[in-house]
C-alpha cells in the first residue's frame, strides 16, 4: 500500500484564511470557528461570493485547506502535541482498560516535533497500531467505542483533526478487513472527513466499495452522503488520484445522479466539485450531463450546474459557455484601454479599465474574465484566469469594465519582476488589453556614518 500523501507545509501567519476546492479559491476572514456535526462551523465576515452568509458550514477538508493559509500565532502542526496524544489515550483507555497509555504516549512523542501536521497524524496512527490489539477488527472496535467518550475539545478549526489518527489507522491497516473498515469510515466521516482514506479501498476493490457508497448515498447523515461524492473525485486535491475514474468516470456519474438533488448544500457543492474534476478530462461528457440535468432543474440544481462548469468557463470552452446562456463567439471589440501605472513595483497594485463595444444587432449575454500572463520563478511565462463580470450588452452598446492586478505576495502566490500582459476573455474569445512592467523595489543603502572628530 502506498503512503498517504502529505499536504504541503502549513503556513502560519494571521488574519485571512482561504478555502480552496479544485481551482476556485474563496477568501474568507474567519472570526471564530467551532466543530459541528457537519464539520466546522465558521463565522465569517468577508467573502468573494456575494451570496455567502455571515455564518456558514465548512467541511473538514475545507477547514484543512483553510488553516493551511491562515495566519496563526503558532504553527498548526503543534495541534498534535503531548496534551492531544493524552486525550486520545484517555478516550481509548475509558473503553479498553488494558490500553498501555504511557507506552502509547511515549511511542507518539518520539520524533513528533520534527513532523508536519499530517505526518504527525500518521505517526500517532503508527503508535496506535503498536499499542492496540494486533487483531484489526478488535482494535477498530475499540477505536469506534472511544468516539463516544466525552473529551475536552478545542474550540477551533483544528478540532476535527483529533480524529486524523483514527482515519489514518483505518486506511493503513484496514484494507484486508473490508466490512469492519466500512463501518469505521461511516462513523469517522461524521467526525472527520474519510474522503482520503476511502480512496485506498476504491483502489483495492472498486466494485465492492462502490456498492457500499451507493448505500451511503441514502444515509440520513449529510456527512456520509457527501463522502460518496467527495471520496470518488478523480482528482481530489492533495489526495491519491483514481486513475480508473480519470479514464472512465461512468461509475462516479452513477453516484452523482443519486445526489444531484440532495437537500444539503454541503453535499451539492461536493457533487459540483466532482463534476468539475471530471471536466478536466472529459469536457464534452460533463457538458452533456449538465445539459440533461438542466431540464426542469430546480434553482439548487442550476447552482450545481454553474459551479460544475466553472473550470470549463474559465478556459473558454464553448459548450459550457453556451449552456450557461453566454455568447461563445461574441461580436465585440475593445476600446479605451487604460493600464496604470505602466511601470510598477512588486508589492503594489496595477489598475486597468476598458470598454467592451458591441458589433451585434441584438443584445449579447457576455461572460467576461481576464487573464494575467506573468513571469514565474524560472522566468517562464505563466497565466492565471480571474473572474470579472457577467454583463448584458445592448445591441451596438458599450460597457466600461475595470479591475486590478495585485502584486502583493501571498502564501499561495509569489510575484516576480518582468513584463506582465493582460488579456480579456469574453466567452471563448481572447482579446489583448496591453502590458505593464514590474520591477523589484529599490533597496536604499544606508548612509555612511562619519566618525566624530576627537575634541582637543
Amino acid at each position: 500500500m502506498g503512503e498517504i500523501p502529505s499536504v504541503p507545509k502549513l503556513a502560519h501567519s494571521a488574519g485571512a484564511a482561504a478555502t480552496r476546492s479544485g481551482d476556485e479559491t474563496s477568501a474568507l476572514t474567519i472570526v471564530a470557528v467551532r466543530p459541528s456535526k457537519r464539520g466546522v462551523f465558521a463565522h465569517v465576515v468577508g467573502s468573494r461570493h456575494e451570496a455567502a452568509p455571515p455564518q456558514m458550514h465548512i467541511s473538514v477538508d475545507a477547514a484543512l485547506l483553510a488553516v493551511q493559509w491562515c495566519v496563526m500565532a503558532a504553527p498548526l502542526k503543534d495541534f498534535f502535541d503531548e496534551r492531544l496524544v493524552r486525550r486520545i489515550a484517555n478516550t481509548i483507555a475509558a473503553v479498553h482498560s488494558d490500553f498501555p497509555t504511557e507506552k502509547f504516549v511515549a511511542q507518539s512523542m518520539v520524533g513528533l516535533s520534527k513532523l508536519e501536521l499530517l505526518d504527525r497524524g500518521k505517526h500517532v496512527a503508527d503508535a496506535l497500531a503498536k499499542t492496540l490489539p494486533n487483531d484489526y477488527e478488535q482494535a477498530v472496535d475499540i477505536l469506534l467505542r472511544s468516539l463516544d467518550v466525552p473529551t475536552t475539545r478545542e474550540d477551533s478549526a483544528m478540532a476535527g483533526f483529533f480524529y486524523l489518527p483514527h482515519v489514518t489507522f483505518v486506511a493503513r491497516w484496514g484494507l484486508e478487513h473490508f466490512d469492519a473498515s466500512m463501518r469505521a469510515q461511516h462513523a469517522l466521516t461524521q467526525r472527520f472527513s474519510a474522503e482520503f482514506s476511502i480512496r485506498y479501498f476504491i483502489l483495492r476493490d472498486a466494485d465492492r466499495t462502490l456498492k457500499v457508497l451507493r448505500s451511503f448515498a441514502n444515509d440520513e447523515s449529510e456527512h456520509v452522503r457527501r463522502l460518496v461524492s467527495e471520496g470518488t473525485r478523480p482528482r481530489l486535491p492533495w489526495a491519491v488520484r483514481l486513475p480508473a475514474f480519470i479514464a472512465n468516470p461512468a461509475p462516479v456519474l452513477e453516484l452523482l445522479e443519486l445526489l444531484r438533488d440532495d437537500p444539503a448544500l454541503y453535499v451539492r457543492r461536493s457533487v459540483a466539485n466532482n463534476l468539475n474534476d471530471i471536466a478536466k478530462d472529459h469536457p464534452d461528457l460533463v457538458v452533456d450531463v449538465c445539459k440533461r440535468w438542466s431540464v426542469d432543474a430546480t434553482p439548487e440544481r442550476k447552482w450545481i450546474i454553474q459551479h460544475a462548469l466553472r473550470w470549463l468557463v474559465k478556459r473558454g470552452f464553448p459548450g459550457a459557455i453556451t449552456l450557461l446562456g453566454g455568447a461563445a463567439r461574441p461580436k465585440v471589440r475593445i476600446e479605451g484601454v487604460n493600464i496604470e501605472p505602466s511601470r510598477a513595483q512588486l508589492g503594489s497594485v496595477v489598475r486597468f479599465a476598458f470598454d467592451v463595444v458591441s458589433e451585434a444587432t441584438k443584445n449579447q449575454n457576455l461572460l467576461v474574465d481576464y487573464i494575467v500572463h506573468h513571469p514565474g520563478a524560472s522566468g517562464k511565462t505563466r497565466s492565471k484566469v480571474w473572474k470579472l463580470r457577467r454583463i448584458e450588452l445592448e445591441a451596438k452598446g458599450r460597457a466600461r469594465l475595470e479591475a486590478k492586478v495585485s502584486l502583493v505576495d501571498r502564501t499561495i502566490r509569489k510575484h516576480y519582476p518582468g513584463t506582465y500582459r493582460i488579456d480579456v476573455r469574453i466567452g471563448a474569445t481572447d482579446l489583448p488589453l496591453g502590458s505593464f512592467d514590474v520591477a523589484a523595489p529599490a533597496v536604499s543603502k544606508p548612509r555612511p556614518v562619519k566618525a566624530k572628530r576627537a575634541s582637543a
